[in-house]
């Protein structure tokens, strides 16, 4: 079974300094890039997160704050990170609620805008739990029949999660072979930032999914309550889920000067 793709795909996994998609960083990166004519491309950095390493972070995954000390910083990666990856489609495990938001946040705070206003994701964990309900390491003994002896490696996870789309493909005959269909599938809810912080009504509006204001529309809290915009500005959220707030806002403003 090959993937049925017009346009490249990258399975990519990050190791990290921790789970605050805010606060933390990068350590390692790899990103396997399959392309529609079945050519693969593994790319894999270390990367010096310029923070601590807490010691139980380091007992999951392995990399030591003396591991990456002298290896590039991820601004200095980012443009080649970005280069690799923007003419493609993104695929993961649990990557739509961790690793994209977390990229996303490492690529913003490199001062490169990205988005994803042309690609999709296909989150495989997704697929698996609606489907089986098991973690990655039981995914690749299920669907693979194989041992993820290196688990919380990142170059192993990446192989291992495209292996058993590939396999989930072949056990499931209702699962298309098509990415923006795999993305629709293996998509848990509808949101607006990667965050889940700002998700869409029936209407297709705008609205706060958390807090005191969870359920009402981002524009009539904005004007209701123009201070909040702010308070979101200056607090720990997300950068993405800042700047999509702030594109809300400056569409509003717009929609009344036209």
């Amino acid at each position: 079974m090959n993937l049925n793709l017009s346009k490249p795909i990258c399975f990519f996994d990050l190791e990290t300094t921790g789970t605050n998609v805010a606060k933390d960083r990068i350590v390692e990166i790899s990103i396997l890039k399959i392309f529609p004519n079945g050519n693969k491309e593994h790319k894999t950095w270390l990367v010096n997160p310029e923070m601590q390493i807490p010691d139980e972070v380091v007992a999951i995954h392995g990399i030591s704050n003396e591991k990456v000390a002298n290896e590039p910083t991820f601004k200095e990666l980012s443009r080649e990170v970005y280069n690799f990856i923007k003419d493609s489609d993104l695929a993961g495990y649990n990557s739509d609620r961790f690793d994209i938001p977390l990229l996303v946040e490492e690529l913003l705070r490199s001062e490169i805008d990205f988005d994803m206003k042309n690609m999709v994701s296909v989150d495989v964990q997704t697929i698996f739990h609606k489907m089986e309900q098991r973690t990655l390491v039981a995914a690749y003994k299920f669907y693979c029949d194989k041992d993820l002896t290196q688990a919380h490696s990142a170059k192993a996870d990446t192989e291992a999660t495209y292996e058993v789309l590939l396999s989930q493909l072949d056990r499931y005959p209702e699962l298309e072979n098509n990415i923006k269909k795999l993305s629709e599938f293996s998509t848990r809810k509808q949101s607006v930032d990667f965050a889940g912080f700002i998700g869409l009504n029936e209407e297709e509006e705008e609205i706060f999914t958390f807090g005191k204001h969870k359920g009402k529309r981002v524009l009539q809290v904005l004007e209701e309550e123009p201070g909040y915009f702010g308070w979101i500005l200056n607090a720990d959220f997300p950068l993405y889920t800042k700047k999509v707030l702030t594109q809300i806002k400056l569409s509003k403003l717009n929609n009344k000067l036209s």
